[in-house]
């Protein structure tokens, strides 16, 4: 699957999850690490599940690397070109992430 037909995909499944704040970060240009960096909040450990979960579900490839858990606040998803990071809302202020990448190009949901 192409990278932007993917992530245009993995943002589709958040929006329809009510995922918060949905951003893609293009990082392609500024780092090796991944292509994309979408991020998406929840309001609570369980709505960061079901988030987890639809992605997950819907979105079936190998190599799939997980970290993290709704109970830390922090999940994140790599699927090797686009890496999915999924917090709970203080956790998104606390580690700020936009603003690391502040260089990277925003993509429209």
């Amino acid at each position: 699957m192409e990278n932007t037909t993917l992530l245009q995909k993995i943002m589709n499944i958040l929006e329809e999850k009510k995922a918060g704040d949905i951003i893609a970060l293009d990082i392609s240009e500024i780092s090796t690490l991944a292509d994309y960096f979408i991020l998406a909040s929840a309001d609570n450990a369980r709505q960061l599940d079901a988030l987890e979960d639809a992605v997950e579900n819907q979105v079936q490839l190998d190599g799939l690397h997980k970290e993290g858990e709704s109970s830390s606040g922090w999940i994140l998803m790599d699927y090797r070109d686009i890496v999915v990071h999924l917090f709970t809302k203080e956790q998104r202020e606390y580690y700020d992430l936009e603003k690391i990448w502040s260089d990277a190009k925003k993509i429209p949901v």
